[in-house]
């Protein structure tokens, strides 16, 4: 159980969803606890913490463990109402008493994984645990040094259990995070549904690669798509990113850290989103406009009757075959409308854009070098 200043459970983000928790917060706690304990002999259960933006949420140790020369908490993770792999994960913190002068030394015990290619905002050998944490952690031993007049040199080892295989279902090892997982949050706070840590991966995909010095990365709304991409220009994995549905998240990034070239490669009817000039591509969040199909088809040539077939297909990939029995190539005018789409977001002349539209059995149905 998890709550917030008054004592009440976990709030909603005004969707009627619960909202969570990160990593961070979760290991900021537990290392909170384990030093307390480490300094007075006495575990706070619940322990609580100062967020980034001032919310100070009390999290109760599900383990604890106090030797004479180390403490250990753990916590539950509770990432609320967002589909989370982390949730119920247990975040542990292992404090022990560091060299003088040291001041917080982080470790990654098992399940948490270590960095192995630049890009990241850590550098290679560090513990995958992320910049706000490891202040949120440090801010946490200091307000415990402060109060018992105990020194701030220790050593924080934060560890995941199962955390390696939990890990497989994250983006990690095409970052170079091996071993296991990352102890993220810049909040503290998990909003439902906000996709915030896949867009971060996306971002950090961009980063590595450019690190890596690849002068070619490819956005793929799915694994289809990847697949397709992959053997059509021979890419390596880190220069791949799993797009998904924020085709808008990665332009954006892109913009401001450009790459030579850029293949956008998905599905039609995410891509037929796209040329219509979304940059959600979430079913949730956007429609195939079947009127901009047909308009299509009607700049191209295609007759009335198909433009009417068009614009009453119940898919776009319906409309495309469609036009593909007609002889009309559908599949290229999507892509050509959504590179449009691609070279307005990145306002940039010097980065070569290509799409790659397929179908669902990886065959590629347009294309717009």
């Amino acid at each position: 159980m998890v709550t917030d200043d008054d004592g009440a459970t976990m709030g909603t983000d005004g969707t009627g969803l619960r909202r969570g928790w990160t990593t961070g917060a979760c290991a900021t706690a537990a290392t909170k606890a384990a030093f307390t304990a480490l300094v007075t002999g006495v575990f706070p259960d619940p322990v609580r913490i100062v967020l980034p933006r001032g919310q100070r949420p009390a999290f109760a140790l599900a383990v604890e463990l106090l030797t004479r020369s180390s403490a250990m908490a753990g916590i539950v993770k509770d990432a609320g109402d967002d589909p989370d792999v982390t949730h119920g994960a247990l975040i542990r913190s292992t404090v022990t008493p560091g060299e003088p002068g040291s001041g917080v030394v982080f470790r990654a015990g098992p399940g948490v994984g270590t960095v192995t290619r630049p890009g990241l905002p850590l550098r290679v050998g560090d513990p995958a645990i992320n910049p706000v944490p490891r202040r949120l952690m440090r801010e946490a031993v200091a307000e415990v040094a402060a109060a018992s007049g105990a020194s701030t040199d220790v050593v924080v080892e934060v560890s995941v259990d199962n955390g390696e295989e939990i890990a497989k279902h994250t983006w990690n090892a095409r970052l170079g995070i091996l071993g296991g997982l990352s102890i993220l949050g810049t909040t503290g706070i998990v909003v439902p549904y906000s996709c915030s840590a896949w867009i971060d991966s996306i971002r950090r995909g961009i980063d590595v690669a450019r690190a890596a010095g690849y002068r070619h990365v490819a956005g793929c709304t799915g694994s289809t798509s990847e697949r397709t991409v992959v053997e059509l220009y021979r890419l390596a994995p880190q220069a791949v990113l799993d797009m998904g549905d924020f085709a808008g998240a990665m332009l954006k990034h892109l913009r401001r850290h450009p790459v030579p070239r850029l293949t956008v490669a998905g599905g039609v009817g995410k891509l037929a989103k796209l040329a219509d000039g979304h940059l959600d591509l979430h079913s949730g969040r956007s429609q195939v406009n079947n009127r901009m199909l047909a308009n299509l088809v009607g700049e191209a040539g295609g007759t009335p009757e198909l433009a009417a077939q068009v614009l009453t297909a119940t898919t776009a990939l319906g409309a495309l075959r469609l036009c593909q029995r007609a002889g009309l190539p559908l599949g290229d005018l999507i892509a050509a409308r959504a590179r449009d789409t691609t070279l307005s977001v990145l306002r940039r002349s010097d980065v070569e854009v290509d799409v790659v539209v397929v179908d669902r059995e990886g065959n590629i149905v347009g294309r717009a070098p």
